[in-house]
């Protein structure tokens, strides 16, 4: 009854790929000054979940996806592409900056989503 509850899969992969992505972010802020660094960023996790296919599954993008033995290799960031600026390098460390607080707030989400369905299912099984 319990055994496939994709909802706590889901916050899950939120909260990892929100991981991944401060970390990318971290490395793009630590290599701000050096000379022709090219940044990286993760791909949105919208990008990898599509609620348009069979409701309640999702899209696997390749083998271990989501489901627990994903590792932070396998989600490939993509390369930031845009103008150099004077450092001759991708790095603007105001876009950073924003998608720091942007990576912080989807995992606060996901844990919110978590904490949430945690509750849902200790009412459910409550004998009070």
């Amino acid at each position: 009854m319990f055994e496939n509850l994709t909802v706590f899969q889901t916050s899950a992969a939120m909260a990892r790929h929100a991981g991944q992505a401060q970390a990318l972010i971290s490395q793009n802020v630590a290599n701000a000054d050096t000379p022709g660094y090219v940044g990286h960023e993760m791909p949105p996790f919208a990008a990898l979940y599509s609620p348009d296919e069979t409701a309640g599954n999702q899209r696997a993008t390749r083998a271990g996806h989501l489901n627990g033995s994903a590792s932070a290799q396998e989600m490939a960031p993509v390369e930031m592409r845009g103008n150099e600026n004077l450092n001759e390098n991708t790095i603007s460390l105001e876009a950073e900056m924003l998608k720091a607080a942007d990576a912080k707030s989807h995992h606060d989400r996901a844990l919110a989503i978590y904490k949430s369905a945690l509750d849902v299912l200790r009412t459910a099984v409550s004998t009070r």
